[in-house]
């Protein structure tokens, strides 16, 4: 009888390594087919809603109705525009219109040159359009004492034209400290 229970535990021995062989590829495979392809069919549906702008569209509608619960403000706040002294609200975002810039451009050679530019800053709400306003000869002074160290070379270009607005708006939201302006917006760039 010992010798029987001996021949069954070789026979349990020798087809043991065959069940944990097969245990593993069913193992991975059940690896892949659960784990590993829900993650890339999410990660490829993120990065399609990402790219084609629906995330943003999904992310901003809910942004939207906490910020006028936030501020006590209704629907109906933001769908006429209220126009201040050169500035307007429009849909939620406030323009306010920087004066028109003369300045001189630097530069080697002894032919002035000069740089007119008429620029609006694009601001969250009224609110913001407001303390900007309270601000606005230091908004002015920085953006002059910048374009006043340009070069022509500094201007040309898409990216020249880039890094300048790019500029301004590190500027102007370091005057305006702790409001938040959301863009410089060119209306007339003009390089004589």
């Amino acid at each position: 009888m010992s010798k029987d229970i001996d021949d069954d535990k070789d026979a349990v021995i020798e087809n043991a390594p065959d069940e944990a062989e097969g245990g593993k590829k069913f193992s991975a495979k059940k690896l892949v087919l659960f784990i590993l392809v829900p993650l890339f069919l999410l990660g490829g549906t993120g990065a399609g809603l990402y790219f084609t702008g629906t995330l943003d569209k999904l992310l901003k509608k809910g942004g939207h109705a906490e910020d006028g619960a936030d501020h006590g403000e209704s629907k109906d706040a933001h769908a006429k525009p209220a126009k201040g002294a050169h500035g307007e609200v429009v849909g939620g975002s406030a323009f306010l219109e920087i004066p028109n810039m003369l300045v001189n451009l630097s530069g080697p050679d002894e032919q002035p040159r000069y740089l007119r530019l008429k620029v609006q800053l694009e601001l969250a709400n009224q609110a913001d359009l407001a303390a900007v306003q309270a601000v606005m000869p230091r908004v002015v002074d920085q953006f002059q004492t910048y374009l006043r160290e340009l070069r022509i070379k500094d201007l040309r270009g898409s990216a020249g034209i880039y890094r300048l607005q790019m500029e301004l708006l590190s500027r102007v939201n370091a005057a305006a400290y702790p409001t938040e302006v959301k863009d410089v917006l060119f209306q007339e760039i003009l390089i004589q």
